[in-house]
């Protein structure tokens, strides 16, 4: 009896993974993090979906190397997840400083790309941990967007 209780519980408890999933497969994606964003910032992250906060900006940065505006030193070349929360504009990103290299952008309608691995700027370079800046634009100056 006891073996039979044993067995019918452990199938019990397995079977319950199964119908309720674990919460980090429910966030797996950028989602929490668009909903505790401010409005009119882009953000970066430094792993897949928007988890390891690396700088939120309202403005541009074209130099995430350099330790004057949001991003700071160690940001750049980093980013694995990016977040659109504006209000006007796209966020593109670069692959060179001062807004040099290729480009890729992220849409206000996009709002997030949450792994940049399968991404790649219009130079062909993958986005993934290479961004070294970023500017608001218009769509009409974006070329490649992000996915």
């Amino acid at each position: 009896m006891r073996k039979a209780f044993a067995v019918m519980t452990t199938v019990a408890v397995a079977s319950l993974g199964v119908i309720v999933p674990a919460t980090s497969a429910q966030a797996a994606d950028c989602r929490n993090a668009r909903d505790g964003a401010d409005s009119g910032s882009m953000y970066a992250y430094d792993s897949a979906n928007c988890i390891g906060f690396l700088g939120k900006a309202a403005g541009d940065d074209l130099n995430w190397g350099d330790s004057t505006l949001a991003f700071q030193g160690g940001d750049s070349n980093k980013a694995t997840s990016i977040l659109n929360n504006g209000n006007n504009y796209e966020v593109k990103f670069y692959s060179g400083t001062g807004g040099t290299g290729g480009h890729i952008c992220l849409s206000r309608t996009e709002r997030w790309a949450s792994n940049l691995s399968d991404d790649t700027f219009t130079s062909g370079v993958t986005v993934n941990n290479a961004i070294s800046g970023h500017a608001w634009s218009s769509a009409s100056n974006c070329s490649k967007w992000a996915v």
